[in-house]
């Protein structure tokens, strides 16, 4: 089916409420006439609000809309299966059949036959209670889990008896950005507790977290606090339990993944935490305690990461990998070895060595693609990985360390014949000089171009973007469009040094590479500006944004998804003061000039032909406060100086989580709703 170029018609935009309100910044004075729609209980802004989506609604109530979302339910009917936990020999792992909003959880004893344990599906009527984090007890018997309302980053944990299948009386409540680490005696677990809503001044609620150990079978009120920082709002805890129960590992972070802080108790003495590395210089990732030594991934002197030990009762340190060309993401200590996950290329690469250091092998893995999960235990020669494409649904694996062999332990039944798809990678200059790769997935066969292309990134927080399976862009690659990802500065793909590239005072590099991308496909022949429409999420609804703003000559259209792009009120919502390490904050004069130069709700222009833009958010996103997306799209529709569209869709009941695969608090029935309203919008635009 071929779409007609949407015409360009001029909307009749809803009138948004408006203010005077004017702040000074360092002597700088911003106004915000908008800024009543941060308000979203203010009965002007859900008059708007409604209004807005009546008319998004009605734009894109066409035929095609139908048959895209159609063939978008087709492509999510296959099984998506979890790779398992295992404790003592007991396996849980979640299952998701077709067009179910919520996997389902299921246990298996040894070889036995899996059982269902928990079914999210049953805990609301429209699918928007998820179960996020698990954990298994050492000994199998209990389930701790936590389960979100609405895509809430706030959880409710429960404690299920695996054996029973029913639910104990503990319940805890004000959970958040958690683990839920049991301790080996199998009595109970830590996590971590942040205000209740009314204890403290609205907003407050979202930082001070404690670390709070729960005994099973006691009131949440009876639960000891092992850890807190309570003049340190921004500071978040992990926690980590030694195998033999007698040391518990802190790791402090500032709201910036590339710095922390480790401190340690030795449960056996109790004479409280002592640090091992303080003031927030360097990341320090705890992986395991074995045989009394901490085993940490650290770049410290390494850019790209490597590997330490630290004997926690003599105090020593050696280091036990160090660091290579390419970026360490991760360590897993399994059948007391390290598997080590690296990013060549950006797409995965995994080695094992000893604990000691001394390699052992290199584990041969399909293509370009991720391993987006590991899992095994300290003492048992089973591991399970799974990998994936931009082409390849998730294949799980197992991997016997007595045997050497790496075995396909569950293959996706996706409905996509990935023979019929390519991805290539490609090198380009960005505005500097510097060499930015990026990914194009498309179609065989399927000229070079000039074809449609969807390009999107993101750039940020130390976040690497690999190859990844998700049905939704097969829709738009098969109309014979391509799918483009650029590993942009701000993220990991090539270490620290090309994350503190793209961050604080040097954010403008990302959407330097991010323009380059563009240009390059372009002048290469793949793509034409009429035929190009670029997107992000989240942080990368900032890059998107910003692409709108700075660079409107440049593309048709752009979708802006659950977007940061108010760069000085944004650390004024929900856990947005934990991402100021990263953008820098306009209470600090230095930092506001970088931040008022490129935040796009501050550098639109009136009479600027804009191209066609959706904007997507969410009415209970508690991560990226919704406020400054509605701002932003009055404001571009105000400014807006030609006849493209600009529209706003706000999803009611969902959070910040894309939920891609069903997972992440967004039900199936959500997501294809909203990539039918994606992908109308764009394929009208680019006329396929």
């Amino acid at each position: 089916m071929k779409t007609a170029t949407v015409k360009d018609v001029r909307l009749d935009y809803p009138t948004p409420p408006r203010s005077e309100v004017v702040d000074d910044y360092h002597g700088t004075r911003v106004a915000d006439p908008f800024r009543t729609l941060e308000s979203a209980s203010n009965p002007a802004t859900i008059a708007w609000m409604d209004a807005e989506n009546a008319l998004t609604a009605s734009y894109l109530d066409r035929p095609e809309r139908e048959v895209i979302k159609r063939r978008l339910g087709e492509l999510f009917q296959y099984t998506r299966v979890s790779i398992p936990k295992r404790s003592a020999n007991r396996y849980v792992f979640s299952k998701s059949e077709g067009l179910q909003n919520q996997p389902i959880y299921y246990v298996q004893d040894g070889t036995g036959t899996p059982r269902v344990l928990i079914d999210p599906n049953t805990l609301s009527t429209d699918g928007t209670v998820s179960l996020m984090e698990y954990s298994l007890s050492d000994d199998g018997a209990l389930l701790a889990y936590s389960v979100s309302r609405g895509g809430s980053d706030r959880r409710e944990v429960r404690v299920r008896d695996v054996g029973t299948g029913r639910d104990l009386a503990d319940k805890l409540e004000w959970v958040k950005f958690s683990g839920l680490d049991w301790t080996p005696d199998n009595k109970g677990f830590f996590y971590n507790r942040y205000p209740p809503t009314g204890s403290v001044p609205a907003g407050e609620e979202h930082y001070f977290p404690k670390v709070q150990y729960h005994q099973i079978g006691s009131s949440q009120e009876s639960d000891r606090v092992v850890y807190e920082r309570p003049k340190e709002r921004e500071v978040g805890f992990s926690t980590l339990v030694s195998d033999d129960g007698r040391w518990i590992v802190i790791t402090a972070s500032n709201g910036s993944a590339d710095e922390s802080e480790i401190w340690v108790d030795d449960l056996r003495n109790g004479d409280g935490f002592r640090p091992l590395y303080t003031g927030f210089k360097y990341a320090y990732v705890a992986s395991k305690v074995v045989a009394g030594r901490l085993y940490l991934l650290t770049n410290e002197s390494a850019p790209s990461r490597r590997v330490i030990a630290i004997d926690l009762a003599q105090g020593t340190l050696e280091e036990i990998i160090p660091a290579a060309g390419d970026y360490l993401e991760e360590i897993e200590i399994i059948n007391r070895k390290i598997v080590a996950r690296y990013l060549h290329n950006a797409s995965s690469l995994i080695k094992i060595y000893e604990l000691d250091g001394r390699f052992v092998k290199e584990l041969p893995l399909p293509g370009i693609g991720t391993v987006s999960d590991i899992e095994g235990t300290t003492n048992n020669p089973e591991m399970f990985l799974s990998y994936n494409s931009y082409i390849d649904a998730p294949t799980n694996y197992r991997y016997d360390f007595t045997t050497g062999e790496l075995s396909a332990f569950n293959r996706s039944d996706a409905p996509i014949d990935s023979s019929r798809y390519e991805t290539e990678q490609v090198w380009f200059p960005s505005k500097d000089g510097t060499r930015v790769s990026m990914f194009l997935s498309r179609r065989k066969g399927v000229a070079k171009g000039p074809t449609p292309v969807f390009l999107y990134g993101y750039g940020g927080f130390n976040n690497a973007y690999t190859p990844a399976f998700n049905p939704v862009h097969f829709y738009f690659m098969e109309r014979g469009g391509t799918f483009a990802v650029v590993n942009l500065r701000g993220g990991s793909e090539y270490g620290e040094e090309w994350h503190r590239a793209g961050m604080l005072e040097k954010k403008q590099n990302v959407f330097d590479d991010f323009y380059a991308a563009a240009e390059w496909l372009i002048a290469n022949g793949y793509t034409l500006k009429s035929k190009l429409a670029v997107s992000g999420r989240s942080n990368g609804g900032l890059l998107a944004a910003a692409a709108v703003a700075q660079r409107p000559d440049l593309m048709r259209a752009a979708v802006v998804q659950v977007p940061v792009v108010d760069m000085l009120r944004y650390h004024l919502f929900t856990v947005a003061r934990f991402w100021i390490p990263e953008y820098g904050s306009s209470e600090n004069a230095e930092q506001f000039k970088f931040l008022y130069a490129y935040s796009p709700l501050h550098n639109l222009r009136d009479g600027v032909s804009y191209p066609a833009t959706l904007i997507t958010t969410a009415d209970t996103d508690d991560r990226v406060d919704p406020g400054p997306a509605k701002k932003f799209a009055a404001r571009l529709q105000e400014a807006q100086g030609g006849p493209a569209p600009i529209l706003i869709r706000i999803e009611k009941k969902a959070g910040h989580s894309s939920g891609s695969l069903g997972s992440g608090g967004k039900p199936i029935s959500k997501l294809i709703d909203e990539w039918a309203d994606i992908w109308t919008f764009v394929t009208g635009e680019l006329g396929m």
